[in-house]
């Protein structure tokens, strides 16, 4: 046998960065074949684009939460959420959140548990970060709209980072107080 089969936490750390760094640096090679150009492979872009789905799903549900607030944006293409006045968002790649939802589906997936408690809690989180940067977005939106800086000089990019990995780490202090209190009953 192999030594990490037989210590369990290096199975376990083993596991998560085979997993993430499957899907971290998986993502780069997928947008590398879905965007024109290098070594574009068309059935990628037109069928798997999985990457442009998600930054639809982000700024659609941005353009939901601001009509919500009285404020209509329009997406005229798929990259840019534009208010009436001009102020604009542009989703690029960097902006999706792939490497905190990486993070989290490896640290689920690393960890024991049935298949379907695994399914249900990287979907619940990879949710959580989704609403999270729409808020984000919604939120730097209007912020510029308003002539309005973000806290403490840091970047909207920074601060994405703060509340995604501070809600990861919430959400991984609850996934472990779930798993003690499954193997008390």
């Amino acid at each position: 046998m192999f030594q990490w089969q037989q210590n369990p936490f290096l199975k376990y750390i083993l596991t998560f960065l085979v997993v993430f760094c499957i899907l971290y640096y998986g993502t780069f090679g997928f947008i590398g074949l879905a965007a024109p150009g290098g070594y574009y492979v068309p059935f990628f872009n037109h069928y798997l684009n999985y990457p442009a789905w998600l930054r639809a799903a982000i700024l659609m549900g941005s353009q939901g939460l601001l009509y919500i607030f009285g404020y209509h944006a329009n997406r005229p293409d798929q990259y840019l959420l534009v208010l009436p006045d001009g102020t604009a968002v542009r989703m690029v790649y960097a902006c999706l959140g792939y490497g905190i939802m990486s993070f989290w589906t490896a640290f689920v997936f690393a960890n024991k548990g049935s298949w379907k408690r695994k399914a249900a809690w990287i979907f619940g989180g990879l949710l959580a970060i989704w609403l999270i940067n729409i808020t984000r977005v919604s939120t730097l939106l209007v912020a510029n709209s308003k002539h309005k800086t973000m806290p403490f000089g840091m970047d909207n990019h920074t601060w994405f980072n703060v509340c995604a990995y501070a809600l990861v780490f919430f959400m991984i202090w609850l996934y472990d107080k779930s798993s003690k209190s499954e193997k008390l009953v």
